[in-house]
């Protein structure tokens, strides 16, 4: 399936995935390059809401450019599979290698969210739009996890009653909520 197929399908749980949506499909439309950087407005981004097999912890990252606690997630770069996105940067940003797609791998979230301006491997990025999809996982909260030191100073379960608390982004407070909405109507 293509991902402008997925998100044609993806049924929107709030007035603001609606609104996203509509935003993000005449993005797809207006833009030939928005699965790369290149396109310094906005480009896709994919993310990972990865949780326990009791479905009551959460992975947290600490990210060093956003100095908060959120999900591990990353660029498309180019790619169309926004779920292999998301798994990869799992596994780069924690070290979790055990880890399966919830839910069939269908979208979990769809969000149009900003990124402040930022310095990344010491070269100035502006501000501009992360078109976020997520999916949710689950791994084994046994296995050892790891930081990666460019990306993140801290890698955790967290308790999933807290995650919207730890982040300091208010922007992201919503997107963590609504998927742990989505884990409690999937229980």
């Amino acid at each position: 399936m293509n991902l402008k197929r997925e998100i044609m399908n993806y049924i929107p749980v709030n007035e603001q995935e609606e609104k996203d949506k509509e935003f993000i499909l005449k993005a797809m439309d207006s833009y030939d390059d928005i699965l790369t950087r290149e396109n310094e407005v906005m480009h896709f981004t994919s993310s990972a809401w990865v949780v326990n097999k009791n479905r009551d912890k959460v992975v947290m990252i600490y990210h060093n450019i956003y100095n908060s606690w959120g999900w591990t997630g990353g660029h498309a770069d180019g790619k169309e599979d926004l779920l292999s996105v998301a798994k990869r940067e799992v596994e780069e940003e924690t070290s979790l290698k055990n880890i399966n797609v919830l839910y069939d791998g269908k979208i979990m979230a769809l969000d149009v969210l900003p990124c402040a301006g930022h310095f990344k491997r010491g070269k100035y990025v502006s501000s501009h739009i992360h078109i976020s999809v997520a999916y949710i996982f689950e791994a084994d909260d046994g296995e050892e996890m790891r930081i990666k030191e460019d990306e993140n100073s801290n890698v955790a379960w967290q308790p999933i009653d807290r995650a919207v608390n730890l982040s300091t982004e208010p922007h992201m407070k919503p997107v963590y909520q609504k998927l742990i909405n989505r884990i409690y109507q999937m229980k």
